[in-house]
Parts: structure tokens; sequence; C-alpha cells
């Protein structure tokens, strides 16, 4: 799963309406995969992107190349969007879990597929 994904997925629990976003990585196991720079598409995707929490994720996984703010310049620079690209389009977590920081619900991650299925009594 790349970052990119996980930088839209919060908890769906039942009940599970606040700070149930982002989901915390636990035992994860990154593997870096190597993609096309697309410039055009990473400057499109940086006003959707929730920044501080691709942030916070990043220093999770021990990456800790990404300022803590967009910069001014950003669709410009692309020395930065080198850097977001690493993270959001190259890191990709192939195992572990993610979980809710409100809920604690364990959502788990294998072969780099999160399953974000429910039981009947969670929905």
């Amino acid at each position: 799963m790349r970052l990119i994904t996980h930088n839209m997925l919060q908890c769906h629990v039942k009940n599970c309406n606040s700070n149930n976003f982002p989901l915390r990585f636990e035992d994860a196991q990154v593997e870096l995969i190597e993609a096309d720079f697309n410039p055009e598409f990473l400057s499109n995707m940086l006003n959707k992107l929730e920044w501080e929490a691709l942030t916070s994720t990043a220093v999770q996984l021990g990456i800790n190349t990404l300022p803590a703010e967009i910069p001014e310049n950003a669709t410009e620079n692309e020395d930065f969007l080198k850097l977001v690209h690493g993270v959001i389009l190259e890191t990709h977590v192939q195992q572990g879990q993610m979980i809710c920081p409100n809920c604690n619900h364990v959502y788990k991650i294998r072969d780099g597929i999160p399953n974000m299925l429910l039981a009947e009594h969670e929905i």
C-alpha cells in the first residue's frame, strides 16, 4: 500500500466519527518500489493531501525528509516534488497493521493490501 492511499483512509467503525484519522501504523514492513516521476500529477495532488497526517506518518515509518509545511513554490520546486514522490508513490507498506487512534480498531495489511472490511456488528 502506498502512502498516498494511506493518506486517504480513515476508520469507519460504527460511532467512530472523530479522531479516526490518520490510522497509525504498527509492525509495518516497508519496501521502496521505484515509480515514474510525474511532476504534473504531484502538483495536482498537493492540495488533496492531508499534509500534517502525511508528515507524521512518514516520521512514524522513519522517513524524515518532508518539511513540516508545503513550501510556497511547491508546484515549481522539482526537488520538493521529488521528495513527495519518494514518500507517497515509492514507499509501500507490505505487511503490518493500521490502528484507529480513536477506537483502536485494527486493520491488517497483507501483501501490500489493507483489509478495510468490517464485521457486521461494526457497521
